[in-house]
Order: C-alpha cells, then sequence, then structure tokens
C-alpha cells in the first residue's frame, strides 16, 4: 500500500500548506526612511539624468544627438562616457560589465568581463575604455544562426545600443553592468533580435517622414514606435514544480487531469491577490522600479494562479529590452519566495492561456515643437489632423492586410499553437477589429456618393471633423481579436508570452512602411487632379477603406462562423507554427524584408530555419518527457493499485464470496484504460523514432505536427482517465486542484 506519509506530492502539499508569505521592505534613504517610487526609480540605470551629472555638457549633448540621430559615436566622446559610466557603477559595487544582447532564442545573452586590468609593471586597476564600451567579441558558434555561421566561424560583435538605458543587473551580493548592444556576425549578419527592430524603426521613418511632408506637416526628421506589452503570466509553488518533470523540462504540464473547478466561475479575475502573491509582486516591483522599468498594473488573471504585469507606455527598443528585464525579475524573484514563475503560453489545459499584449503605436519624435509628440494613430482637433489619423490608420490596415501571413509568423511558437484559437485567446486568422463607432464611420465614408459637394461639407457630414468626440470612450475591446483598435494604438495580443517583442514589433514596422510607401504613392498621383490635398487625402483613404474591408471583423473570433468568412474573405488561416513560419520565407515577403533593408535574404531564411529548428526540439523534448513520465511514473503507480484491486479480488474469493468482488468491475476498467495508454504509447516511440532519424528540419516539423502532436494528446487522455481511476494516494505527481487551488 502507498503510504501518505512518505509519497512525496503529500509532502509537498504540507509544505505549501505551511508557507507564510515574505516580508517585503520598500527601499529606504540613509537615514531609514521608506522612500518614494519617484525617489528611487531608475537608480540602477545609467540614465539621461545620470548622463548630465557626470559627463561634461559637450560630451552629454554629443552622447544625445547619438541617442536622436543613430549617428556613430566619435572615440574621444566614447572614452569619457565610458569612464563616467565605470565610475558611476563602482560607486553602486559593481566590478563586472556586460554587453546584453538577445539572440535567436528568445532569450538574452551575457558575457562578463571584470573591471580589473594589471599594467606592464603587474599591478592591478580598474580599466573601462570607449572600445569596450562600444564593442566586445562574445563567440558566436553556438548561437542559432540559421546556417548563416557555421561552428567553426566563431567571431560576433556585440556592439553598444546608446538608444536603451545601461543597467546595474543585482542578484544576490553580485551587481553587473548590463550594456545593451545589438549582436552582429564577422560579415555584419544580424544573429539577433534588436538589429532588425533598429532596422525597421529607421525604414518606418524614413517613410513617414516622407508621408507627412506630403500632406504638409512638414520639418519631422524622425518618428519613433510606442509600446506596451501587457506580460502575462503563471505561479506555481517550488515544492509543487519540482516533483514535475514535465514542468522542469517544457514548461507546461504534457498530463493532469482537468478538475471540478476551473476558472468557471471567473472569482480568480481582478479578484484579491492572495497574500503570498502579493509579497512577490511588491519585490517584483521594487526591483523593476529600480531598473527604470516602469511597471504601472498587477492584477489577477482569469485563470487560478494566473496573473498579469503591464507596464506605461516607452519607445519601442527601450520597452522590448525592459519586457525582457521583466521575465527575467518575475524569475528570479519567484525563487526568494518558493515559486517559480510559468510563461509558457498554456502550461495547463482547460484554463486560459498566457499573451502579452503588445499595445503599439507610431509617433512624432522630433521635429518642429507643434508637431513632436504627436501619436499619429490619435485623432486630433481639426479635419487636418484627423485626414492624417485616418491616413495613418488605413496604412497600417493596409500593412495588416497585405502581410497578415507574415504577422501571424511574428507570433508562431510551439507554445502559441496551444493556445491561439480558446480561452479569451486570438484566433489564428489575422483580422482587426476597430470598435463600433469607428467601424460605422468607415463604412460611411466607403459608400459616399457625394462627390460634388464640396470637400469640407462631406468632412463635416461624415463626422470625420467630430473624430476625438465620438473615439476616445466609444472603442470597445475585443478579446477575440488578434489585432484590435482601442482609441489611440492597436493591442497585437496574438503575442505570446514567453516570446520576444522585437520580431513581432520589427514585421508590424515592416508591414505599415510598406503600405506608407504604397499610399505616399497613390497620394501624389491623385494630388495631380485633386482641388486640394486634403481631397486627395479623402479619396485614397477611402480606396483603403474599400481594399481594407477584408481584414477589419468586429464580430466573434472564436466562433465557426468566423472561420468560414475568413475563408470567403480570403484570409490566411495557418494553424500551426510550422505552416506560419513559411510565410517568412514566401517571396512576398522576402521582397518586403529585403527591400526595406531591414534584412538581407540571407538574414530572412535564417530566421525561418532558427524557428523551424526550435519547433522540433522543442516538441521532441515534449515527447520524450511524455514518454519518460508515462513509463517510469503513470504505469508503476497505476500497476501498484492494480495490484492492490487485484489482491482485493483474491481475498474476497477466499473468503467463498460467490458473487463477483466490487474490486473486479473496477480492475477490468483499469486494465482496459492502461491496455490503451500502453498501445498509444507505442505508436508515440514509433514516430519519435522515425522522426529523430529524419535529417531534413521542414519534413520533420511537418510530422511532428501531423502525426506527433496528436499522438500525444491521445496518450495523454488516456493518462488522464487513469489519475481519474488510481486512488489519490498511489498517484505520484502534483494534480491540477493542487497546483492551482493551494498557493
Amino acid at each position: 500500500m502507498s503510504n501518505q506519509n512518505s509519497q512525496p506530492r503529500f509532502n509537498a502539499i504540507q509544505t505549501v500548506t505551511s508557507r507564510k508569505p515574505k516580508i517585503v521592505e520598500a527601499p529606504k534613504d540613509e537615514k531609514g526612511n521608506t522612500l518614494k517610487i519617484s525617489d528611487f526609480f531608475g537608480m540602477s540605470t545609467f540614465s539621461l539624468k545620470q548622463m548630465k551629472h557626470k559627463l561634461p555638457n559637450d560630451v552629454y549633448k554629443r552622447l544625445i544627438q547619438t541617442i536622436q540621430t543613430g549617428k556613430k559615436l566619435e572615440p574621444e566622446v566614447a572614452n569619457v562616457v565610458a569612464h563616467a559610466i565605470k565610475e558611476w557603477a563602482m560607486e553602486n559595487g559593481v566590478t563586472h560589465y556586460t554587453h546584453w544582447f538577445q539572440p535567436q532564442t528568445g532569450t538574452t545573452a551575457e558575457k562578463h568581463d571584470a573591471f580589473l586590468n594589471v599594467d606592464s609593471s603587474g599591478v592591478p586597476m580598474e580599466k573601462f575604455t570607449g572600445s569596450q564600451l562600444i564593442q566586445s567579441e562574445p563567440d558566436a558558434s553556438s548561437f542559432p544562426s540559421g546556417g548563416m555561421r557555421t561552428t567553426f566561424e566563431a567571431r560576433g560583435y556585440a556592439a553598444w545600443d546608446p538608444t536603451s538605458p545601461i543597467f546595474i543587473s543585482e542578484w544576490g551580493s553580485t551587481r553587473t553592468l548590463c550594456i545593451p548592444s545589438v549582436f552582429i556576425s564577422y560579415h555584419g549578419d544580424a544573429l539577433d533580435e534588436k538589429t532588425g527592430l533598429l532596422r525597421s524603426n529607421e525604414a518606418l521613418t524614413e517613410r513617414a517622414t516622407k508621408l507627412l511632408t506630403l500632406i504638409g506637416d512638414k520639418g519631422v526628421t524622425g518618428i519613433i514606435t510606442n509600446l506596451g506589452p501587457e506580460q502575462e503570466y503563471f505561479l506555481i509553488d517550488r515544492a509543487f514544480y519540482t516533483l514535475r518533470p514535465d514542468l522542469i523540462m517544457t514548461g507546461r504540464t504534457l498530463l493532469g487531469a482537468r478538475p471540478p473547478k476551473g476558472q468557471q466561475l471567473e472569482d480568480h479575475y481582478f479578484g484579491s491577490i492572495p497574500s503570498r502573491v502579493l509579497a512577490y509582486m511588491t519585490e517584483v516591483e521594487y526591483e523593476l522600479f529600480k531598473l527604470g522599468v516602469p511597471a504601472k498594473t498587477r492584477h489577477n488573471e482569469v485563470a487560478p494562479m494566473q496573473y498579469e504585469l503591464a507596464p506605461i507606455f516607452e519607445e519601442s527598443n527601450v520597452a522590448v529590452d525592459h519586457n525582457h528585464v521583466t521575465m527575467e525579475v518575475l524569475r528570479r524573484v519567484a525563487k526568494k519566495h518558493d515559486f517559480e514563475v510559468l510563461l509558457h503560453e498554456k502550461p495547463f489545459a482547460g484554463v486560459n492561456g498566457s499573451g502579452k499584449h503588445n499595445n503599439w503605436s507610431m509617433g512624432i519624435g522630433t521635429g518642429p515643437a507643434e508637431l513632436e509628440g504627436i501619436n499619429l494613430l490619435d485623432p486630433g482637433k481639426t479635419p487636418h489632423q484627423n485626414l492624417r489619423f485616418l491616413l495613418f490608420l488605413m496604412a497600417t490596415l493596409k500593412g495588416l492586410h497585405k502581410h497578415a501571413g507574415l504577422l501571424r509568423a511574428a507570433i508562431a511558437s510551439p507554445g502559441n499553437d496551444h493556445r491561439l484559437g480558446a480561452n479569451e485567446a486570438p484566433p489564428a486568422i489575422i483580422s482587426a477589429f476597430m470598435g463600433n463607432m469607428l467601424d460605422n464611420m468607415l463604412n460611411e465614408i466607403e459608400k459616399d456618393t457625394h462627390k460634388s459637394l464640396d470637400y469640407k461639407e462631406v468632412v463635416i457630414k461624415l463626422g470625420v471633423s467630430k473624430l476625438p468626440t465620438v473615439m476616445k470612450d466609444n472603442t470597445d475591446r475585443n478579446r477575440t481579436s488578434p489585432f484590435a483598435f482601442t482609441g489611440n494604438k492597436f493591442e497585437f495580443r496574438a503575442v505570446g508570452s514567453s516570446a520576444s517583442c522585437a520580431l513581432p514589433v520589427t514585421l508590424v514596422n515592416c508591414a505599415v512602411a510598406d503600405a506608407i510607401d504604397e499610399i505616399t504613392a497613390s497620394l501624389e498621383e491623385k494630388m495631380k487632379t485633386s482641388k486640394s490635398v486634403e481631397e486627395a487625402i479623402f479619396i485614397v483613404v477611402k480606396e483603403a477603406i474599400k481594399e481594407t474591408k477584408a481584414v477589419r471583423f468586429e464580430g466573434n473570433g472564436y466562433s465557426e462562423e468566423w472561420v468560414k468568412e475568413a475563408e470567403k474573405r480570403g484570409l490566411p488561416h495557418l494553424k500551426t507554427t510550422p505552416e506560419a513560419l513559411h510565410e517568412i520565407i514566401s517571396a512576398k515577403s522576402i521582397k518586403l524584408l529585403t527591400g526595406l533593408g531591414v534584412f538581407s535574404e540571407e538574414e530572412v531564411k535564417s530566421r525561418f530555419h532558427v524557428r523551424i529548428e526550435n519547433y522540433n526540439k522543442r516538441l521532441l523534448i515534449e515527447g520524450e518527457c511524455l514518454q519518460t513520465m508515462v513509463e517510469t511514473q503513470i504505469l508503476p503507480a497505476t500497476y501498484q493499485y492494480a495490484t492492490v484491486l487485484a489482491g482485493g479480488v483474491a481475498a474476497m474469493k477466499a473468503a467463498g464470496m460467490t458473487t463477483a468482488a466490487p474490486q473486479t468491475e473496477a480492475l477490468t476498467k483499469l486494465n482496459q484504460v492502461v491496455a490503451s495508454a500502453q498501445a498509444e504509447l507505442k505508436k508515440m516511440e514509433r514516430s519519435l523514432d522515425g522522426i529523430r532519424s529524419n535529417e531534413n528540419e521542414e519534413a520533420k516539423a511537418s510530422k511532428i505536427a501531423s502525426e506527433l502532436k496528436p499522438l500525444m494528446e491521445s496518450l495523454r487522455t488516456q493518462c488522464d482517465a487513469l489519475e481519474n481511476m488510481v486512488a489519490d494516494d498511489f498517484w505520484p505527481l502534483p494534480k491540477y486542484r493542487e497546483m492551482l487551488m493551494i498557493s
């Protein structure tokens, strides 16, 4: 018989129920007084405030010019900046520095170097030069390159990105200076996620400034994209986590019967935050505030033990860096509170998955004072401003419509395949939600037939001049839309919770830049025959509304009716990651990305190969992990329980019972499910063997999606049935009811 007192699972339950919230204290000043957030916000970053204080005025101005224009930093300026950074870092207990970059692994990477140097006489000293600040040389051989680099070609360069703040990473008693960087090969190929993002911002700036000049908004020299990534995540106690090989190996539960209560009552959403969790969130926020990350909102999400952290908007380059910092802080602080944070898109079956809603907008960064800071997706106060808004709104919709397949590829991942299309996640069909008020206005503009009326009368009649009064508080939200307009921004809801925001934002920038090119060309033609620029804009907007009508959808994206309707409209429905990733290397996508100068053809193809290989590796790990768990945990526990049932049957027969023992029926049913599980296990093992022997990564991916994944689900179904049949004290794995309901 199993003994609950010796069962690791029951020991874990005891441990979890006895935990107390950690005491988290706010940072204090030298006198022991508690600091306000504004007092310590950014204290661990070499911010503009620090730069102005530490640098000579002329050096500071030249550095700011570099940050704003992207010009190369002169060596003499770099040396002064490097010295100031080193002095500031050492004042804060830093001993090492690293060029912190984002390889195509979806995470971040770093190699630490000490400030320590030894002169020719053997005297130690701290030294940090301009050349060391600007560039380092981490080994590039082991990072995924998609075929651009071979193992013996190891040279790669991490180059400082001065547009993102340098910061100090603190873990325990160790403090490291992190220098946000791009990562390129010896030949200049982008090996990372950030380089493409920076290039896409430049491409968007070039095209948007040209369009703005054409419509009369002259003097604009810089366009910025803003981003606010809402980060969803699950928490699980480490006592449970360490008993789940699937969570340790894959980040999600490969097995687990659904409990009677999940999220049906919606009692967790926006509910009172559990005390242990609140202590954890508080410490996370303190750490983020010190790092200059503007964490704004925290709350319970829909699923049990699911939560969300949302920041204030920032420029997309900084926001992407800060989201990586956020994910790392979430992980590190979780361990201090005896939690493990799960960023997988679908760690638990039957309840919501986790996304990272990318709230994206574009605006004027540098230019005339009256134009700086204008959000181009924000309605204005005059007919001209609102026509400008409509022009950039339609550019976004044109980009979404034309490059829907590419934007689907941007959010493709093994984890997101489990999430898209269910439990409040948007479907794998890319569409845009506008809200009834704006959607009706676009429809009115489209069907307008008053060509003989004066332009200004038409603008007034159709409500274009009144956009601010009807837009701000009348744009509803649609949780089933992957790309929803929410008043002055688009919310790209389909991005996965574990993903880097870099590629999704890069490809949105590219799609919109391409559409702006087309709109600019069309506007130039219309201006040749129109009475005014405004009339030409109105005609171009009207044409774009007709052209993009198919991608606008206001209804329920989860419904089967929408799937059929989307097919009629010609919208792509790419259900799996392998299907979606092929959109990256389509002729249309390669033409777009190379034409904008964001990626070379080799860099485009590398991103496809890296992601296909990642898909294969992750799914094979899942398959092998499931196989091991079934063979070494599920079946042995079931056999042990079957032995007990069989013993009961034998004992009753020995006692002379003539009727069938109650245990007989239970044993028969149990053996039937065991036989089914064993049969499914053998099928899955054969599939794994066949996939491993195939050297073609694309063929592997296709086989995994069409064959291995369904077999894993079938095996899971049998194992979950066994969980509901085997006596509770025999089951070795923490159950959903424990992991999601006990904290």
